[in-house]
């Protein structure tokens, strides 16, 4: 097993893969990212179109993902994970071959970077589309598990969050396989690492802190109040100080419940205040603009009569040479 591993993982551009039923070719181009379950690359395929590969540590693993997949695939008229295109396995040597499947490749934004260059508007936004995907989700009888921003991406055309990786998705009640500190709520002693909808909304409350902060922070004591202190020192994030702080204590049992919430601090008076902030700011500069039109227009008068004056007076002089 290390030793697939070790090859699998250290694949170089242009090697090409053929699985051992299908007989479907893939060129390596570039490694995408590697987790706890696998390593995935980006592909070309016989097309010539592009698809990301996944190589799985564990047979297992390869089963449970596509399984995840098959299920996104089959939520009607929504778009959550990446499409799967193949399923199969590779011959490494004549003893030993490994599983992977082919799923659709998303291109698109990072998540963090996207609202780094929009700006923190786009945090709600964002939240509102990934609890709407979630309780799909969650509602096929998943936990996302490894809920964190380097598993999403920003599509243009409409801009929409999207889902990268699914490798660490859970069936409810199960113990969750695959996470990250930061956005993982036992890391914090806020609630078991059980597979269950408000795990994943923990993660979502820590994607909004890690996304108005700009970065990650390291766990202290009194964990609980300093995730506290970090939702209330962002002014950005006042809209959905109720959602977060509700979702860091695991008081939602739905997806939907913190999406209404979120919604509902965005109408809120106070988000509206802050949203006219811009419009005010308009109106004042298009007040400036018409009052420096006005006074181009008056110097331009001025600048004609001026002229018109000079020819009268150069025409009584030509006169009086006459």
């Amino acid at each position: 097993m290390n030793t697939l591993k070790s090859l699998v993982s250290n694949l170089r551009p242009g090697t090409t893969i053929t699985g051992k039923w299908h007989q479907h070719s893939y060129r390596i181009l570039k490694e995408l990212g590697m987790g706890a379950t696998g390593v995935v690359y980006l592909v070309e395929r016989q097309d010539q179109s592009l698809a990301a590969l996944k190589f799985s540590f564990q047979s297992m693993s390869v089963s449970a993902e596509v399984n995840v997949l098959k299920s996104l695939s089959k939520v009607h008229g929504k778009v959550l994970g990446p499409s799967l295109l193949d399923v199969d396995d590779w011959k490494v040597s004549s003893q030993h071959q490994v599983s992977f499947y082919v799923m659709e490749y998303i291109k698109g934004e990072p998540f963090l970077s996207f609202i780094k260059k929009r700006g923190s508007e786009w945090i709600g936004v964002f939240a509102i589309q990934l609890l709407g995907n979630l309780d799909e989700l969650h509602k096929e009888g998943w936990t996302f598990g490894d809920l964190k921003p380097e598993n999403l991406v920003v599509t243009e055309h409409p801009i929409t969050v999207r889902w990268l990786d699914v490798g660490g998705t859970t069936l409810h009640g199960r113990s969750i396989k695959e996470f990250t500190d930061f956005y993982d709520r036992a890391h914090w002693g806020m609630g078991a690492r059980k597979a269950e909808p408000s795990y994943d909304l923990f993660a979502v409350a820590m994607i909004m802190l890690h996304a108005a902060h700009g970065k990650r922070f390291d766990k202290q004591d009194h964990s609980k109040e300093q995730l506290r202190k970090a939702l209330l020192s962002k002014e950005c994030l006042s809209p959905y100080r109720t959602a977060i702080q509700k979702a860091l204590e695991g008081k939602y049992t739905a997806a939907e419940e913190m999406k209404k919430e979120v919604i509902r601090g965005l109408n809120a008076p106070h988000a509206s205040s802050q949203q006219t902030r811009p419009t005010s700011t308009k109106r004042h500069s298009t007040r400036t603009k018409i009052k420096v039109k006005r006074k181009q227009k008056h110097l331009l008068e001025t600048c004609l009569l001026f002229v018109s004056v000079m020819f009268m007076y150069l025409l009584y002089l030509f006169l009086q040479v006459l």
